[in-house]
């Protein structure tokens, strides 16, 4: 049964809940693991921009100045690969290291190279159009673990690293 969310059966006095994300933080009890993250991963998000735009400027020169022509393409990998290994390192990149926050799998661990692969690519699809990154912006805001549209449909989470117990 990897792989196949188990559902957490809550009954309460009013109605009955259903949590398919059992190991990771509650956010009615656990808020604190939640509390700003949409405003923490932006800042990460910005921050991981200027260091991918840094590696994207150190690497025209050694293409001979040719990246000029595939300069979104150049940008896309490098953040790609940037992405990947930073987040199957640490389960978070250096922005979000920065902020306090790392990403956690159904299970509360941390992301494997796996992961972090599927989390990147779900990123860079919906970064790569508007609607599924306004959605996605839309979801964090409101959905009580702040996921986005990738986070959601992997069943994973952002949290604040100080929170951890």
């Amino acid at each position: 049964m990897d792989g196949v969310p188990i559902l957490h059966l809550q009954v309460t006095s009013d109605m009955t809940q259903f949590d398919v994300l059992p190991d990771l933080p509650d956010p009615d009890t656990q808020a604190e693991f939640y509390a700003d993250v949409p405003t923490k991963r932006l800042v990460a998000w910005l921050i991981d921009m200027a260091i991918i735009i840094a590696l994207t400027l150190l690497a025209i020169p050694l293409t001979l100045f040719t990246a000029f022509f595939y300069l979104p393409f150049l940008m896309m990998v490098i953040g790609f690969v940037y992405r990947t290994l930073t987040i199957a390192n640490r389960s978070a990149t250096p922005g979000m290291r920065l902020v306090a926050i790392e990403f956690r799998t159904r299970r509360g661990e941390k992301f494997d190279l796996s992961m972090a692969v599927l989390h990147t690519l779900g990123y860079s699809i919906s970064i790569a159009m508007v609607f599924p990154q306004i959605i996605s912006v839309i979801l964090m805001l409101t959905s009580a673990r702040k996921q986005g549209l990738t986070d959601m449909v992997l069943g994973t989470a952002a949290i604040n690293r100080s929170a951890r117990s």
